[in-house]
């Protein structure tokens, strides 16, 4: 070979073959994910003074990116034409951002790139969850962490709990495999270890390899147990039956998950799932809690994104359904990793959902039908700008781990004991204030919400006519009272759920006042039908109580009203009776008002004008229609003071 590129360079420049003779160098170290050793050998092929082409600027970057040196790989990402980056650099190029802390660079960055790329539906989702981090954020973390006295300063992390002990994943055997490292990041592979802890003050003792014999000479994590503690599934390096590295084609040694039988502390009668592939990687099991689900990490072809959640049904004779995509709720373009199942809700850790860099933490809430809510971060202190990965805790949801690269830790992963406390129980109310006529939203009404005569919150509405009251307790009767100048108000109370659901929403209309009054002749009006009475008779019809309850509902609603009642009758009939048919009419609507609640002052005059107040030529002896004479009679509550 050594020849070969002598012959070579004899017959092109020196420099251009040294140049190509460093960069080739550089490449297969890269392809074999060699990254420590590939940045040594790009930095040298720069320090020799050549210029990288934009796919090689893309390389360095990537090898930068995978050994978690982020200021470098931001660097070069810029230096290759952050403009027209492909997805999977950008990507990347912004959690070098986040990592680093240039958070409104980052959101800047991915923000006009959904713009540009017309993406909605993604923009909506990166709004939202931005503002669900930002709101917890501002709040009182519910966890408190600790850094394990027990880390080793090589990785540790990967827990899970295995009766009165916990199972984690460590690097810190620098004797396994006669030394031999990892290419990808320079340290020993991974072995399972046992050890008892005490949740009092967070303390591993007694640690060990944990069942030994079981473990490959590989990589071993990321383990789950059946609920009787018989059954352990783990991830392994891909191996021959004589465990030796069994590759794909193209050289990429993928992980795998076994399954094993517990009894007498051993792991016995070992089986390769059947949906492992050496093609792609199937990773960090994950069990429900009745042990029906297996949920698990994997880059198989179709998914969303780099590495995706699936979810496998075990069947009650052993066997396994057909892996199922969580789908987008969970799933993004970025990665999915270490899923941890706790009753009802998922666990979980991505780079692709809104975090604050690297991988964070997320819970979601699986629902009967293996559908999810959307992710909520997890927030500080769980959540740093780097990695933060493998939650797990106890059924009570009082404790637990989870693992960390960030700084300050012990060494490169590190497993962090919390604690955490009950959240407080509470919604967000909110609905929409329309107008009860037209249905447009109604901007600025003062929405107040009151329970147990303690005043919950006080908002006005937006332009859209939306209105949002945090913290509204659980269990908790309100009353809910919408208002506005020149509008009628509404109330409508309930009592919030028991138990956190989001939102609790509650719509209320109002009536526009100019739609409950009419003006004829010059005079205001409260606008109802003709109120239709019994013929020689003032009682107060079913059809007349329906329309006094609107001058009710005016009265009511516009304290500052003042009016008055006429009652008049047509022409048919003796002139003094009709006078006097209709001051009891009069007398009877004022009547079943007062009975309503309205104060007495609110009216200040009753009067029956009988036929002496005509509306057109049917007076006595002047033929007309039914309907002309209809027209004569009436009851009209006229507005005096507003």
């Amino acid at each position: 070979m050594k020849r070969i590129l002598l012959i070579t360079c004899l017959l092109f420049s020196i420099t251009t073959c040294f140049a190509q003779y460093k960069l080739k160098k550089a490449d297969k170290l890269f392809d074999a994910m060699a990254y420590v050793d590939a940045a040594k050998a790009y930095q040298s092929y720069i320090d020799a003074g050549y210029t990288p082409t934009k796919q090689t600027k893309l390389k360095i970057a990537d090898t930068y990116y995978y050994i978690n040196n982020y200021q470098q790989a931001q660097n070069w990402y810029e230096k290759s034409d952050i403009a027209n980056l492909d997805e999977a650099h950008l990507h990347r190029y912004i959690q070098a951002l986040r990592v680093t802390e240039q958070y409104q660079k980052a959101d800047n960055v991915l923000q006009n790139h959904l713009e540009q790329a017309g993406n909605m539906d993604l923009l909506k989702r990166f709004k939202r969850e931005k503002k669900q981090l930002d709101s917890i954020n501002t709040t009182p973390p519910l966890y408190s962490i600790i850094n394990l006295a027990s880390n080793s300063t090589k990785a540790d992390f990967g827990t899970a709990f295995y009766g009165n002990k916990i199972v984690f994943s460590s690097s810190k055997d620098t004797a396994h495999l006669g030394g031999r490292k990892y290419q990808w990041n320079e340290q020993p592979f991974l072995d399972l270890y046992v050890a008892e802890y005490n949740a009092a003050d967070s303390s591993f003792t007694n640690e060990e390899k944990f069942m030994r014999k079981a473990q490959t000479r590989y990589h071993n994590s990321s383990v789950a147990f059946t609920p009787d503690l018989q059954t352990v599934y783990y991830s392994t390096n891909t191996v021959t039956a004589y465990d030796r590295l069994n590759s794909a084609n193209d050289g990429t040694n993928n992980i795998r998950i076994v399954k094993g039988t517990i009894a007498d502390e051993k792991i016995t009668d070992t089986q390769v799932l059947p949906f492992n592939n050496i093609n792609y990687s199937v990773a960090h099991p994950a069990l429900s809690a009745d042990g029906k689900y297996l949920f698990f990490t994997s880059d198989m072809p179709g998914g969303y994104g780099e590495t995706d959640i699936y979810v496998v049904t075990i069947n009650d004779d052993g066997t396994y359904g057909a892996p199922k995509n969580l789908g987008a709720t969970i799933n993004t373009a970025g990665k999915e990793m270490f899923p941890f199942v706790n009753d009802e809700t998922l666990y979980f850790a991505s780079d692709g959902h809104y975090g604050l860099g690297g991988l964070d933490i997320f819970e979601s809430t699986i629902k009967a039908d293996m559908t999810f809510t959307d992710p909520k971060n997890a927030g500080k202190p769980v959540n740093s700008n780097r990695d933060d990965f493998a939650y797990s805790i106890d059924k009570q949801n009082n404790y637990g781990y989870f693992s960390s690269n960030r700084s300050g830790g012990k060494g490169d992963d590190d497993i962090y004991y919390f604690t955490k406390q009950k959240p407080p129980c509470i919604h967000t109310l909110t609905g929409i204030v329309t107008d009860a006529n037209s249905g447009a939203p109604i901007a600025g009404v003062t929405v107040i919400a009151e329970g147990n005569h303690d005043k919950v919150g006080q908002v006005v509405t937006n332009d859209a006519g939306v209105y949002t009251i945090p913290d509204v307790p659980c269990n908790y009767y309100i009353m809910v009272t919408a208002s506005k100048a020149n509008y009628s108000k509404d109330e409508k109370d309930t009592e919030t759920p028991g138990r956190p659901s989001g939102e609790v929403k509650i719509d209320l209309q109002l009536v526009n006042f100019k739609d409950l009054v009419v003006k004829e002749d010059n005079v205001e009006k409260i606008k109802i039908e003709p109120i239709y009475f019994d013929f020689d008779k003032s009682d107060i019809t079913p059809q007349a109580a329906k329309e006094l309850d609107k001058v009710v509902y005016v009265l009511d609603n516009f304290p500052e009203i003042i009016i008055k009642i006429e009652s008049h009758t047509d022409s048919r009939g003796n002139d003094a009776y009709n006078k006097r048919l209709s001051e009891r009419r009069a007398q009877a609507t004022y009547n079943y008002i007062m009975a309503k609640g309205i104060a007495p002052k609110r009216i200040i005059s009753v009067t029956g004008y009988g036929e002496s107040q005509l509306r057109n030529k049917c007076s006595n002896g002047v033929q007309c229609t039914e309907e002309e004479h209809l027209y004569n009679r009436r009851s009209d509550f006229i507005i005096v003071q507003k």
